[in-house]
């Protein structure tokens, strides 16, 4: 058991962390305004948490403007995509040994 709980990494230990990985692998990318929307989290707690899966280099940032207004864009970066896979199976591999 222990070594399954050792698989899951710290990074996606936060509801909102989760939440943010599980969209930017599921779409290509994703702005600030649609993950706040869609979360349903404060500008700051979103920033909060996406800075730390960006200290993990977990996400691309992409900064541009649409017109004259910024937009921020974030994709899962491949580290991201590859830890985000190896969490959700250690979560699958500890469901399956408590239904033995």
């Amino acid at each position: 058991m222990k070594s399954v709980l050792d698989q899951f990494d710290k990074a996606f230990e936060n509801r909102i962390r989760l939440q943010i990985m599980s969209v930017l692998v599921a779409n290509e990318n994703y702005d600030f305004n649609s993950l706040k929307e869609l979360l349903a989290v404060t500008d700051g707690n979103l920033a909060s948490h996406l800075k730390a899966l960006e200290k993990e280099e977990y996400i691309i940032i992409y900064k541009s403007f649409l017109g004259k207004k910024p937009n921020t864009t974030y994709a899962a970066s491949e580290k991201g995509r590859v830890a985000f896979i190896k969490h959700l199976s250690a979560l699958e591999n500890l469901i399956k040994q408590q239904k033995l």
